[in-house]
């Protein structure tokens, strides 16, 4: 009975993953409907509706007190603070790519954040990789490599999105704030720029809120529900699923990013692109490999020994 109850909480969880990623996924899809706004705009309307969302869930759950208590370490409050910044800054990224036809390259960022995750988990938590780990890195190194001899610059959109998204990763993983509570905390922080920059956009005429039609109007009012769904459907998964399943779900979401901007907003993907992308996909499938035990069997004895 019990085994069947756990099977049936795992299948919950994989199906609340399997939303959260697939959410994330389609975004693109939502921040291009509101092209016409600008991105600076849309992520001021993100943070203020995602935060009156969460605070409306907070208040009907009756954890809004418990604010208080998490905002009561200094520890905390610094997490908070970088952690309201690193976000703030990685949505505008996100909302500014997608809107200069730069999809593409966003999933790319996605694509190369869990490998960016375990740079920063060997420079700042000390933790160390087994050879296949440090291979999937070097193969994922040449991908970027590629991307950057093909445009002649550093891909800087990929590794914003992914430097940025992932310090965020690791601010939270050093603190102990729960998603939502994080969410509430982060979104009040920057909320009073936000409402600034609205009203001096609606004062002076250049406001989308009543200039604009009504399918963009709820857009924007539901930007912050868009926002803070997936984040919960994704906490709901992450409680039930095993991380290494988790691992496997989350390249959904930039998988479908990338179907989207080659396939339904027509951006070029070049021999270049695939080139890069093969490299990063077989970095991704290698790593996630990698902890395997008949993984660990193969690799050289050096690492055996290390380890």
């Amino acid at each position: 009975m019990e085994q069947e109850i756990g099977l049936n909480n795992k299948i919950v969880g994989i199906w609340y993953a399997l939303a959260a990623f697939t959410a994330w996924g389609v975004l693109p899809l939502y921040w291009k409907a509101l092209h016409e706004v600008p991105a600076g705009e849309i992520l001021a309307h993100r943070i203020l509706w995602s935060f009156i969302f969460v605070a409306v869930i907070l208040a009907c759950s009756g954890r809004w007190s418990g604010l208080k208590e998490i905002v009561a370490s200094s520890n905390n409050r610094l997490s908070v603070s970088i952690g309201a910044i690193l976000i703030s800054a990685n949505w505008f990224i996100y909302i500014w790519a997608v809107n200069a036809n730069q999809v593409v390259e966003a999933s790319l960022g996605y694509y190369i954040n869990p490998l960016l995750n375990v740079i920063l988990g060997v420079l700042v938590l000390k933790e160390r990789l087994n050879f296949w780990q440090l291979l999937s890195l070097l193969l994922a190194s040449i991908g970027v490599i590629i991307m950057t001899l093909h445009y002649g610059k550093v891909p800087w959109i990929a590794l914003s999105l992914a430097l940025s998204f992932g310090l965020y990763g690791l601010v939270k993983k050093l603190g102990s704030v729960d998603s939502l509570s994080g969410l509430a905390l982060e979104t009040i922080l920057v909320v009073p720029i936000s409402l600034l920059y609205l009203i001096f956009q609606q004062s002076s005429g250049h406001g989308a809120w009543g200039h604009t039609s009504l399918s963009v109007t709820l857009l924007l009012l539901g930007s912050g529900i868009a926002t803070a769904l997936p984040l919960l459907w994704f906490a709901q998964g992450a409680k039930r699923v095993p991380l290494s399943t988790i691992g496997f779900l989350q390249y959904l979401a930039p998988t479908i990013s990338l179907f989207l901007g080659v396939y339904v907003f027509k951006e070029a993907f070049t021999q270049a692109h695939l080139l890069s992308f093969a490299f990063i996909w077989c970095a991704l499938i290698l790593y996630t490999f990698s902890q395997a035990s008949f993984m660990q069997r193969i690799q050289p004895k050096y690492f055996k020994r290390a380890a």
